[in-house]
């Protein structure tokens, strides 16, 4: 009793309290540095810095547990209890152990040990959150399927080279070179001079165009000249392949080279126009170059309108986005699959378009079951050229093109098989003539103060019209079935919103587009134009 009141141990005793509150605090600021890292010099992190900090440390909490053992004790249970129920809240463990001291380790490689052990024991706890399926329809879009695609594609080549090797045993080779090439050979020496010659009339609006810069005729006189130049150019080669007797796909590919020296012609005079008209404003100018983020003046140059006329693309603009070298060994990859999938493409449509069209009957003649079932046999090879048309023509011959000519924007299409109406295929499919129809058709007819609906029926016509001359121009049968087929996608454009618009659903309205353009429209078309055809060539006969 007389040591223990003594003043010394007194003071002890009150100083073994002072300290700990103090280790208290010590306590508190290592939590708040473990949540928050203090900002600190590059020095104060070294071992020499910190273990007279650590040693004083101890000496301390070493005081507190002499000074009041029951304290020490209780915390030391604490203690205990937080590690036997460490791995309940193992991630914030781990975080707390990984920050500390601008993100190093507090406790280095125990830490790690301890954490590992604590994640694999029997009581850790498996689910932690809510998660979906990857199958699930919240999850499905959210997920990789690439495993199912190359599955999907096994299976397809798999089935369809059991199919091949059915019909070669069933039917034998049946491919013919008369289909594709004229049996006299000479009458399409016509078609190929029409096709060398159509370089002129981009000549010719060349002169036209450097006769306005040069001031040396009007204006009015130039949009006159332009159209005489223009319709000339979509006319000539029709004449040609009506008075000529060749074979239809030399004709198809003179009116698709014709069609494209028109849309590009008509994209030079009409930007060469507004040129000059923004060229006259300085401060519309300024504004405008600022917007569109380019440096280029208006200048009627012989060497831009050359690179124009051969590159991937129908918009003209006096300069493009380049690349800086050519790859040589992609394009010679890109040339062999080109080879491939057109011999591919063309062993199909002798294979097996050509003996299920001649097989069937007219689809607007005779029984309609029967029709039907003759357009839905021949909507899966129907499908499979057209995809390799869109393949061959679409990725490989303008990424090859593009590449040879250092040409930078090649966004030919989008993700057109993704649609969920027709309105949005025609506007991902084929982005060269969407970016031209909406720059030369749909934005002037809206600034002219035409309603939309107006200008969409506008834009259609134009592409009616031009499919009907690539296809019934060559066939020399004038039905109108295709531009029937290009118009009849305005009310489809409707129908196909509201399904989208009723169901909210991007499935529905995906697989409404692939029944209405794919599987029904185009064998449909294909039979229409192939049984004219044949009625035409017999009674020629």
């Amino acid at each position: 009793m007389a040591i223990l009141d003594s003043p010394e141990i007194l003071g002890a005793t009150s100083s073994g309290a002072e300290n700990g509150g103090a280790h208290h605090a010590t306590l508190r600021r290592r939590q708040s540095a473990l949540s928050v890292p203090p900002v600190l010099d590059s020095d104060s992190s070294s071992p020499e810095v910190e273990s007279p900090i650590n040693d004083s440390e101890d000496d301390r909490n070493d005081a507190n547990l002499m000074g009041n053992p029951r304290r020490g004790a209780v915390e030391s249970e604490n203690k205990k209890q937080d590690v036997g129920l460490s791995y309940v809240n193992e991630e914030e463990e781990e975080e707390e152990g990984k920050v500390k001291d601008n993100g190093e380790s507090s406790n280095g490689s125990g830490t790690d040990a301890l954490a590992v052990k604590l994640t694999f024991r029997a009581a850790a706890p498996a689910h932690r959150k809510n998660k979906e399926s990857p199958l699930s329809s919240d999850a499905i879009f959210k997920q990789s399927h690439a495993g199912l695609f190359n599955l999907c594609i096994v299976v397809l080549v798999a089935v369809n080279s059991r199919l091949i090797i059915e019909n070669l045993m069933k039917y034998g080779w049946l491919i013919k070179a008369g289909f594709w090439f004229s049996s006299t050979s000479l009458s399409d020496w016509p078609l190929l001079m029409c096709c060398l010659c159509l370089p002129i009339f981009a000549l010719a609006a060349f002169l036209v165009e450097k006769l306005v810069k040069l001031k040396y005729i009007h204006e009015w006189v130039a949009v006159f000249l332009h159209i005489i130049i223009t319709t000339t150019a979509i006319l000539f080669p029709v004449v040609v392949i009506l008075r000529c007797d060749s074979a239809v796909l030399s004709g198809v590919a003179l009116m698709l080279f014709a069609c494209i020296v028109w849309l590009k012609l008509v994209s030079y005079a009409h930007t060469n126009y507004d040129l000059r008209v923004l060229a006259k404003s300085l401060d519309k100018w300024e504004a405008v170059s600022k917007y569109w983020n380019l440096d280029y003046s208006y200048d009627v140059s012989f060497k831009s309108l050359v690179y124009f006329m051969v590159a991937p693309t129908l918009c003209y603009q006096p300069s493009y986005p380049r690349t800086s070298c050519i790859r040589k060994g992609w394009v010679v990859r890109q040339l062999i699959k080109l080879v491939i999938f057109t011999g591919f493409m063309g062993f199909i449509v002798e294979q097996y378009i050509n003996p299920i069209v001649q097989n069937s009957q007219h689809p607007l003649k005779g029984n309609l079951l029967y029709a039907i079932e003759r357009v839905l046999k021949l909507s899966v090879p129907n499908l499979y050229v057209w995809l390799c048309m869109f393949y061959c023509f679409f990725h490989l011959w303008l990424n090859i093109l593009a590449e040879l000519l250092c040409f930078g924007d090649r966004e030919f299409y989008k993700d057109w098989w993704n649609a969920k109406t027709v309105e949005e295929y025609w506007r991902m499919w084929n982005m060269p003539v969407h970016k031209w129809m909406v720059r030369h058709i749909y934005c002037p007819c809206l600034q002219n103060g035409l309603p939309k609906i107006v200008a969409v029926l506008i834009a259609f016509l134009v592409s009616a019209i031009f499919h009907e001359l690539c296809i019934a121009v060559p066939c020399h049968i004038f039905k109108f079935w295709a531009f029937s087929g290009i118009m009849l996608q305005v009310p489809l454009v409707i129908v196909t919103n509201y399904l989208q618009d009723k169901f909210k659903n991007s499935m529905v309205g995906n697989m409404m587009f692939w029944c209405f353009f794919c599987i029904f429209g185009q064998p449909m078309c294909v039979l229409l134009y192939y049984h004219d055809l044949m009625n035409r060539k017999a009674s020629a006969r």
